[in-house]
C-alpha cells in the first residue's frame, strides 16, 4: 500500500475551499436569542408597569378606585333630566360657595349615563378627575369624589406622559410578542435538531 503526499497546492485549495452556508435554523436561533435577551431587558419596566396597573384596574371596584353607587331608577327614563340639566347640577356641586359654575364644555370630561341604575356619572376635567353621580329622575347628588382609576388607566396606556408616549405601550406589546415567539423557538429548536428516536441523557 502506498501513500501519496499531499502537495502544497492541494493543501492551499483545501484551506481556501468555501465554507458551506450557515444553517438557517442556527441563524434563526441566534437572532431569537439576542431578540429574547435585549427586548426583555429594554421592555422590563414598561411591561412591569402595564402588568401591575392592569391587575389594579381589573380589581378597581374592590380596591375602592371606582366608587360603586347603588341606586334604583326614581322615574321613567323618558322623564329623565336632560344632559344640560345634569351638567349644571354637577358643576354647581363641585363649585365653591359663591363661585360661578364653570363652562360645561370645558370643565366636563365625560358623562356616563346608566338608565338601568337611573343615574349619570359626570367626570370633571380636573387634576383629581372628580366624579359627581346624579340621579336621572330627581337630580339628587348621590356621590362626589375623585376617580382613582383614571390615573391608572393613563399610566397603563402611557397617556399620562403625553400623547406620543402611548407608543411606549405599543412597543412593550410588540416586544412581549417577539419575546414569547423567540422563547418558544429557543425551546423548540434543540428538539428539532435531535435525531429521531434519540432521548435526552442517552
Amino acid at each position: 500500500m502506498t501513500f501519496s503526499p499531499i502537495d502544497g497546492s492541494s493543501a492551499a485549495r483545501a484551506r481556501t475551499r468555501p465554507r458551506p452556508p450557515r444553517d438557517a435554523r442556527a441563524t434563526i436561533s441566534r437572532f431569537s436569542f439576542h431578540a429574547h435577551l435585549w427586548l426583555g431587558v429594554v421592555s422590563t419596566i414598561a411591561l412591569l408597569v402595564i402588568g401591575v396597573t392592569g391587575i389594579l384596574l381589573n380589581h378597581k371596584r374592590p380596591l375602592g378606585l371606582m366608587p360603586d353607587v347603588p341606586n334604583e331608577p326614581t322615574a321613567p327614563f323618558i322623564a329623565s333630566l336632560s344632559l344640560a340639566q345634569v351638567a349644571d347640577i354637577a358643576l354647581a356641586e363641585v363649585a365653591g360657595a359663591g363661585t360661578e359654575p364653570a363652562n360645561p364644555v370645558t370643565a366636563i370630561d365625560r358623562m356616563d349615563v346608566r338608565p338601568r341604575d337611573g343615574l349619570v356619572k359626570v367626570r370633571m376635567r380636573d387634576a383629581s378627575s372628580t366624579e359627581v353621580t346624579v340621579d336621572l329622575g330627581t337630580g339628587k347628588v348621590l356621590h362626589v369624589g375623585p376617580r382613582g382609576d383614571v390615573f391608572l388607566e393613563k399610566l397603563h396606556s402611557g397617556e399620562v406622559f403625553g400623547g406620543p408616549y402611548i407608543l411606549l405601550s405599543d412597543f412593550a406589546a410588540v416586544a412581549l410578542v417577539i419575546t414569547l415567539i423567540s422563547g418558544y423557538w429557543l425551546w423548540l429548536a434543540p428538539k428539532l435538531r435531535r435525531p429521531a428516536g434519540s432521548e435526552e441523557g442517552v
